[in-house]
């Protein structure tokens, strides 16, 4: 739809009309509530100055009937009433964004004021003619108003499609991604570090001095309104480019964000700093200080530092230089910081290590004890960019004088062109920050000294190092065999996990080295009593775990705290993992993250629209092309509004399941006979037409004229029989000539209900015993005869697998539909917890799986010694010495060959 527009300006296009129709709305819902009908909808007019008024004081704005998301999608219908059929096209956009400028309440103006100016400008790009432009905003229209708005929930779909959409143009805009997007994983992990400082008190306010489409912004509420009241809240936010800062905006009020908290300013952060002059106040000197501070800034960017020495925010601690305005960001953000707040901003990693005046600035934040926590994340983990980046986490004052340093750059999983953190890796990070923790190869808390001594360089691996251990190569074991002792110790977590197991499957031959007991490792392992133990124990641990998930989830479920009840299953996890050995809790932690997000959708569902919502099934609507080439959507069947309908088949409607699954089988039999006559053939028959080009299908439909030809050579006593009888015309003829004739099996056919045998009924006889007739096993004939069964018998099971189906899908849905209570919470159990909780319980079998790999890889590593491959080496050189000594040739080959058998030799 976008044309030759980039996806990175259409953006302000579909993101403008998704927010007009989200206000739009808005006002419906507002008047509807109070008691306007949708006929009295049609008055609400701007010369109304009543209704005006009341919605710019409850609302901060007054969008006329005439210009409302709804009308515009109504026009173009014809109204059954007055026969006339309205028109809609750009100019009433372009009237309805002018109307809605001019009729911004007082009290709203600095939210909303030229809050579409970016998509108002922007229309003539949308095509070439108003006609065209009507024409591409009508389809922009006709998406848009798919997105449910009835207000019954409250999870905000609209604002779940907006986040996504900016997400995806950021994924595809390239360099200018960075401009306005956070990753939400990295803003996920600013926000809950933010979150945990700020837990506890009363109300807060965040700011973002960088605030691209606001989404840092949000997640920090987020996270902190699990532990505070939503309205508590105040959100401040800069931004440099009108486009962004009006994405930012947008964002803020479709969360449901109250206007009074949401303070926004499109400027320079460098240059104008956060109002040291309100707007209509230029006398009133106001120096906003914050709790929190979230920014990803751009990068290394140019800046004007002249002038900037005595600049209250650079004041003791420098100016950062004209060319990389990193600190000037970082330094800007500690100044609005309450003595109490808190900051994370993502950087560059050359932060860390660059000097001169910015080496002046990190020894001062060192020395003044600023910086908390510097986290390195991987590599390519933001859009555009595959630069090193880390998060800085500064406070104003800090009773530690350590800096805690996290290596995160190794935890994350691939997503297409990026990098992505897990929400294991999330946490680890997160818990790592809470307690200070130190861990190898991960975290270190580095004591100010140390920092200082390396003249404050804060290079990462000069303090922490995830890097693995280089793989060692003992060289007495590649000469002579056996595991090296020192090798089995790099296992001992596991050893200490699972105690004399060593012992069992390795005997020493040396005081340093061993070598296998048996060559079945896996076999030894998994029998030995130890393994048993460490199962049974770990098991143990988890007792009563199913049925608290039960109580909580399905029985308690829709009087549960959401935003806080994945944390609470966490730490019961964590908990019943304290002593257990080996076990990463983090993995642990994965799975229940990775159940949490459908199970979570589910409850939200239950909690807003009630319980009974187990038992819907809803439209399933899929995209098809239509006869003018256009992809419309169109109903395929139902599915379960929170139930998987192969769920539901598997549990409560097992036997028809089954004999869906039985008729598969049996069609996928038919194929083995495909292969099986195709191996078969020889290559002068399958040089025809009856196979496709390459060989390895045949042509249905060329096979069929093949045995045509075949059965029309064949005759039988009933064929003939048969034949004579569709020569008969009279019916009194017919019933006499049943009557007459024993050459034919009269009881293998229909009869129609005047007593004889119609046409199609006898030919298909006819057929029938013609593809019997007994060819010898390798005959062409036979073979053909039996593919065209195969294909008789595949069309037959397709139909009867389609309308088994249809018939255990309608089934399907009518058994949801009539669930009762009980039968609805054992199927969610089945979904939610049963999954779950025995993913969980697997852990054991993956552990010593992984420890099986290890013990095999190190045996495998050293199972060939050095002087087994020479003797394997000289073996070789003479046995092709011996075959070279046959050979013969001209002088100048033979003089080349016993230079080659001299060097054999040596």
């Amino acid at each position: 739809m976008r044309s030759k527009i980039e996806a990175n300006e259409y953006k302000d296009f579909i993101l403008g009309f998704i927010f007009y129709k989200y206000l739009s709305d808005k006002e419906v819902r507002f008047f509807a509530d109070k008691g306007m009908s949708e006929d009295e909808m049609e008055t609400l007019s701007e010369s109304n100055k009543k209704q005006v008024g009341y919605a710019q004081r409850n609302l901060g704005y007054f969008i006329a009937y005439e210009n409302l998301f709804s009308t515009w999608i109504g026009a173009n219908k014809d109204d059954d009433e007055s026969k006339k059929k309205t028109t809609f096209d750009v100019s009433n956009v372009r009237q309805a964004l002018s109307a809605f400028d001019r009729l911004i309440g007082k009290s709203h103006k600095k939210l909303f004021k030229d809050i579409f100016k970016t998509l108002q400008t922007g229309l003539s790009k949308l095509g070439e003619s108003a006609t065209a432009q009507t024409k591409a905003i009508n389809k922009l229209l006709k998406l848009i108003e798919k997105i449910p708005m009835d207000g019954k929930q409250d999870y905000d779909v609209l604002g779940f499609i907006y986040e996504y959409l900016i997400s995806m143009f950021a994924a595809n805009a390239g360099k200018k991604a960075g401009e306005f997007y956070t990753p939400h994983e990295v803003s996920l992990l600013m926000s809950e570090i933010v979150a945990w400082h700020l837990s506890g008190r009363k109300e807060i306010c965040i700011y973002d001095p960088t605030s691209g489409s606001g989404s840092l912004l949000i997640n920090i509420g987020n996270s902190v309104t699990k532990f505070m009241d939503s309205n508590k809240v105040q959100y401040y936010a800069q931004e440099l480019k009108e486009n962004t800062y009006n994405l930012t905006r947008m964002n803020l009020v479709m969360r449901g964000i109250e206007p009074r908290n949401i303070n926004v300013r499109n400027g320079d952060t460098l240059e104008d700093d956060w109002p040291f002059f309100e707007d209509d106040d230029p006398d009133k000197y106001t120096l906003v200080r914050v709790d929190a501070v979230v920014s990803n800034p751009p990068y290394s960017q140019k800046w004007d530092n002249k002038d900037k020495k005595h600049n209250p925010r650079f004041v003791g601690y420098g100016v950062a230089p004209k060319g990389k305005a990193d600190f000037a960001f970082l330094l800007h953000d500690l100044y609005h910081l309450e003595e109490d707040g808190i900051m994370a901003i993502v950087l560059p990693h050359g932060v860390l290590t660059r000097g001169n005046e910015e080496g002046e600035i990190r020894r001062n934040l060192i020395e003044k004890n600023n910086i908390d926590a510097i986290i390195g994340l991987p590599a390519n983990i933001f859009f555009g960019t595959s630069i090193a980046t880390i998060i800085m986490v500064l406070k104003r004052k800090r009773e530690e004088t350590d800096v805690l340093i996290i290596d995160a750059s190794k935890g994350f999983e691939k997503a297409d062109k990026n990098n992505r953190l897990r929400a294991s890796d999330i946490k680890r990070i997160v818990d790592t920050i809470k307690n200070r923790a130190e861990i190898p190869r991960f975290s270190r808390r580095v004591p100010k000294e140390e920092i200082k001594a390396n003249d404050y360089n804060l290079n990462i691996p000069r303090y922490v190092s995830s890097a693995e251990p280089t793989e060692p190569w003992d060289v007495h074991s590649i000469m002579f065999g056996g595991v090296p002792k020192s090798e089995l110790d790099t296992l001992d977590d596991y050893w200490k996990a699972l105690p004399g197991l060593r012992e069992s499957i390795f005997r020493d031959i040396s005081d340093r080295y061993v070598e296998p007991v048996s060559e079945d490792i896996e076999t030894q392992a998994l029998s030995h009593d130890s393994v048993h133990r460490y199962k049974a124990d770990y098991k143990d641990k988890f007792a009563g775990f199913h049925e608290s998930l039960k109580n909580d989830l399905i029985e308690n479920g829709r009087r549960i705290e959401l935003p806080r009840e994945e944390g609470k299953i966490c730490d019961d996890i964590f908990g019943r993992l304290t002593d257990v050995k080996v076990i990463d809790r983090y993995r642990v932690y994965q799975i229940l993250s990775d159940a949490w997000q459908s199970i979570h959708t589910d409850l939200e569902m239950i909690q807003t629209e009630g319980f009974s919502t187990v038992m819907l099934v809803d439209p399933n609507m899929v995209l098809k092309q239509n006869s003018e080439g256009e992809k419309v959507e169109v109903q395929k069947g139902w599915r379960g509004h929170i139930l998987p309908f192969d769920l539901v088949q598997r549990e409560l409607l097992p036997e028809d399941l089954d004999a869906l699954n039985a008729k598969e089988m049996e069609l996928g039999e038919v194929s083995a006979i495909y292969d099986e006559v195709l191996e078969s053939m020889t290559e002068e028959e399958k040089s025809g037409s009856i196979l496709n080009d390459a060989n390895t299908a045949f042509v249905p439909k060329e096979v069929k004229v093949v045995v045509d030809e075949i059965l029309s050579e064949i005759e039988t006593e009933e064929t003939r029989a048969l034949a004579e009888y569709l020569t008969i015309s009279k019916k009194k003829d017919k019933l006499a000539y049943i009557e007459e004739t024993t050459a034919v099996n009269w009881d293998a056919m229909t009869k129609a209900a005047s007593g004889v045998y119609n046409k199609r009924e006898v030919l298909n006889r006819i057929d029938s015993i013609k593809l019997t007739y007994d060819f010898p096993e390798d005959s062409f004939e036979y073979k053909m005869l039996r593919v065209q069964k195969a294909i008789d018998m595949e069309s037959n099971l397709k139909a009867e697998i389609r309308a088994m189906k249809n018939a255990l899908h309608l089934k399907t849905k009518e058994t949801i539909e009539n669930l009762d209570d009980d039968e609805a919470k054992m199927l969610l159990e089945k979904k939610w917890i049963i999954p779950l909780v025995t993913d969980i319980l697997a852990m054991p079998d993956i552990i010593v799986g992984e420890l099986i790999e290890k013990i095999n890889a190190m045996i495998e590593k050293y199972k060939v010694t050095f002087a087994e491959v020479e003797e394997r080496r000289t073996s070789s050189e003479k046995t092709i010495a011996d075959m070279t000594k046959g050979l013969r040739g001209s002088e100048f080959d033979m003089a080349g060959l016993k230079e080659f058998q001299r060097l054999l030799e040596e």
